[in-house]
This record gives structure tokens, sequence and C-alpha cells, in this order.
């Protein structure tokens, strides 16, 4: 086993993804399109573990008897570093996979589930999300972790294209989307729509087992099976971060958009300006998930 290290430095970071792609991808079996599948794709750190509990809940009525989410609703950017078949056979359908890409690099003719969220805010909570755990913990500042935060995480694209691409299919039938904030708000619209998307019959005891098994308090409570436990031993086992770092993405307090440096925030509404507004006529975040929210 390698020595335990966890990145200290961008370059370092960038170097145990890179042996984490190294060695033999074990079971690893590639996905294989089969018509119905639903993939659940925003962005990094914009809603993709509530969407893929409330998915699995409902389509399974209530199973929990599962080591992680990633497992139930597999994920092929990361599936060949943890040896994962995307082929074996799932708990219940439809069949659901995890991404974080946009829909140009998606299988064709499927179902899509995406949420966005404010940009500032999946700053700070990917940083969160990484700070203790990939990287060693205060190493590299909020006001360093721009190119962190373009890159979108394993498979993934920057944030603005991924959002690009999803407004542009806001009419589609083929996609459910929401900003994260009106599906966290809105939860029992939001499970409805689900349902409806997925063909999942809805009595009134899988709506209410639904709401509180995807509560902040209930995934808190079951935290370990959504802290990408199969990333978190391949980590371990390729690159030495230690597998009992921090690695859950529930949150017990939501992130604050405020915490974002203002130099990093002033870049961050300039690529708004330069990139989504002239596509989408949207100054900022609130006005765009005001309207696909509509």
């Amino acid at each position: 086993m390698p020595e335990l290290k966890r990145a200290r430095t961008i370059e370092e970071f960038i170097a145990n993804v890179g042996k984490m792609a190294e060695g033999d991808s074990g079971d690893y079996v590639p996905y294989a399109p089969q018509s119905g599948d639903v993939f659940i794709t925003p962005w990094a750190k914009c809603g993709t573990t509530f969407m893929q509990q409330m998915f699995h809940q409902l389509r399974t009525g209530g199973d929990m008897d599962f080591d992680d989410i990633s497992r139930m609703t597999p994920w092929e950017d990361t599936a060949p570093m943890v040896g994962l078949d995307m082929t074996q056979p799932q708990r219940a359908a439809p069949r659901g996979f995890k991404s974080h890409r946009e829909y140009e690099r998606l299988p064709s003719d499927m179902r899509y589930i995406v949420t966005l969220r404010d940009p500032k805010e999946t700053y700070v909570s990917f940083y969160r999300f990484m700070n203790g755990w990939h990287i060693e913990e205060g190493a590299i500042g909020l006001d360093e972790f721009l190119p962190l935060w373009m890159g979108g995480g394993p498979g993934g694209c920057d944030y603005f294209t991924h959002l690009l691409s999803w407004y542009a299919r806001r009419n589609e039938a083929d996609t459910l989307i929401a900003s994260y904030r009106w599906a966290v708000k809105n939860k029992i619209a939001m499970i409805r729509r689900m349902a409806a998307f997925i063909d999942v019959e809805l009595t009134d005891d899988l709506l209410a087992l639904v709401d509180e098994r995807t509560s902040r308090e209930f995934m808190v409570e079951h935290m370990d099976k959504f802290d990408d436990g199969m990333v978190a031993r391949a980590l371990e086992e390729k690159v030495g971060v230690p597998a009992d770092s921090d690695s859950t993405k529930v949150q017990a307090v939501a992130s604050d958009a405020k915490q974002v440096p203002a130099a990093i925030a002033e870049q961050i509404d300039a690529m708004w300006a330069e990139r989504v507004t002239p596509v989408t006529g949207h100054a900022d975040f609130a006005s765009l998930a005001a309207e696909v929210d509509g």
C-alpha cells in the first residue's frame, strides 16, 4: 500500500487522479444502453446524491440495504477505478445511472434527471467535499480552488458547459429538470414529478416514505451510504488517501455562496456574463432558475 498522502497542491491532486486510473480495473464492464434507462446527471455538488436517493427509494419502495448509493445507480466515470460491472442487474426498474455529464456526452434517447444550482453555492460545497479528503485540510484555500472547481469532477465538464447543455433541453419530454433549491423546498412536488417521469405508481404511503428518506436528517444519519465508499477504498489502495477521511456528500449545514472570496466571485460572474447571458438572456442564476422552475 502506498504512503498515506492527501494532495497538498493542485499539482499533487492531478497526479493522484492519474494514479487512480492506473492498474487493474477488476470486474469493470462498461455501460451497455437499454431502452428506458435513466441518467441522474446534475453537475458536481448540485444535488446528485439527493436525486439518486429519491430515485432509488421510489423504484424500490424503500430499499436501504446497500453500502453505497453509487453501487445502486452506477457511475461510468469511476467504474473502471473501482472495478464495477455497469451491466450488473439492478434491484428494480427502471435502471438508473449517475453522471455529471452534459447531454452531448450521454447516450441519446434515454431519460435524464437534472438539478441545477447557483455556481457559487457549488463552489463552496465542492470545496467542503474535497477539503480533508482528496486534499489535506487547509492546504489549498478557497481562493486557490477555482482550477479544481472548473474541472467538475470525474468525467464531468465545466459548470457552464453543463448548465447550457441542459438549459437547452428544459422543455424536452425526456428531461426532468429543476433547480436544486426548488427541489428541496418543494420536495413533495419533486417526488411526484419524478415518480411520473420514471413510471412509478405513487401511493400516499410511498410518498411519505420517500419524503422521510430524502430528508437531510435521514441522509446525515445514514451518511455512510452516501460517502463515496467505493471510491474512498480505491483511493486508499491506489493513491494512499486514507479511506476513513470525511468523504460524505451529505452535509448537515447547507453551503453558503457568501463564503466565496470576492475575487473568485467576480471571475464566476464574468464567466456567466460571457457564456450564459448571451445564450439564455439571464443575468444571473436566480433569473435562470425562475424560468426553469416556472
